[in-house]
């Protein structure tokens, strides 16, 4: 037995289904079904890395499934943590000592195994030393290209990253099955683990041999905030002349205003700071609520890590330097005479 239904209904069938065909959205909402995506999230010392949560917000972005990724010892109370940031669905855990130090040698095919296991259709990283270091391997051993420091999303297979020290936007489309992707901290917030119900599953192990062997780490530590994710920071440049009056100058200066130190390359090449506090295209990406910096002319590369600071205020005595074309706050003068006076009215 047949039925016709309405002349009326048909037509509305036939314009749904060429709405369909020709609106992007929809064809974008049908792809978001069939994602999932592999967030790879950093720990240390069994803490885990806030900032690398920034990947998981860019996941959401794409729409689909998400699953955390965490390794290393101990790593069940990391992973449990992890599972309380909304939007996840599986957090798996890998535990195993070998993988404390992300050494890409024995940590990439790690991932390897568990990027095919899950069928994943992208796989995200923050754009740290850690995600720089492991992403293109992984890229490589599954024959695909990886994108790299990306700002923005536009579909799931368009993406949006700076080129030229930030000075072009570059927007690049790939047709790999699977997309490896490194994400800029300072472009996708980081979500505070809350109030989510990820379930936890282990993941799988190949235990693959490491030619490499982690031998120590020499590292500056600090009370202050990390530089990374600090809301506040106080930068110096290579007009503060020597390291003892970077010395002098800008630790009093952050702690008056509870602020992470940074330092241009101009300042670390001249042995002024430690290489790990540089600032810039070839150092680190920070955006800050308050970004102070004196004695730093504003070059291209150093505008390229610090230019998404919500408020840049600068001190220096060359009143047609670069900076002050991107400062909300400019103070033209000596800052051997400016920094210590601000230092004191900030303490009072």
């Amino acid at each position: 037995m047949f039925s016709i239904a309405p002349r009326t209904t048909l037509r509305q069938v036939r314009a749904c289904l060429q709405q369909c065909r020709t609106t992007p959205m929809s064809r974008t909402a049908a792809y978001a079904r069939l994602l999932s995506t592999l967030a790879v999230l950093e720990q240390r010392e069994g803490k885990l890395n806030m900032s690398s949560l920034a990947a998981i917000t860019a996941a959401q972005k794409l729409g689909g499934s998400i699953t955390g990724f965490v390794a290393g010892s101990n790593i069940k109370s990391v992973a449990e943590e992890v599972a309380k940031v909304e939007g996840l669905e599986k957090v798996l855990y890998v535990e195993n000592g070998d993988y404390d130090k992300g050494l890409p040698e024995n940590f990439a095919p790690l991932l390897v195994e568990n990027i095919k296991k899950g069928a994943f259709t992208h796989v995200l990283a923050g754009h740290s030393a850690f995600g720089k270091n492991l992403m293109p391997r992984v890229a490589a051993l599954m024959d695909s290209q990886q994108i790299s420091d990306i700002t923005d999303i536009e579909s799931e297979d368009t993406f949006i990253r700076p080129i030229y020290a930030g000075n072009a936007i570059l927007t690049v489309q790939t047709a790999d099955p699977v997309k490896f992707i490194t994400v800029r901290g300072t472009a996708f917030a980081a979500p505070e683990p809350t109030t989510g119900s990820a379930k936890l599953e282990e993941g799988a192990d190949p235990k693959a041999p490491c030619p490499t062997e982690w031998v120590s780490e020499d590292l500056a530590k600090s009370d202050r905030p990390d530089l990374s994710t600090a809301s506040r920071v106080v930068s110096g440049g290579r007009g503060l002349k020597s390291k003892e009056e970077f010395d002098k100058l800008m630790p009093p200066l952050a702690d008056a205003l509870g602020a992470a130190i940074g330092a241009s390359r101009a300042a670390v090449d001249s042995g002024f700071a430690d290489n790990s506090l540089q600032v810039g295209q070839t150092g680190k990406n920070v955006a800050p609520e308050l970004y102070l910096c004196a004695g730093i002319s504003g070059a291209i590369q150093h505008l390229a890590g610090m230019k998404d600071s919500k408020v840049i205020a600068c001190i220096n005595k060359d009143g047609d330097a670069p900076i002050f074309q991107v400062a909300d706050v400019g103070l033209i003068g000596d800052l051997f005479q400016l920094v210590p006076e601000m230092t004191e009215k900030l303490n009072k």
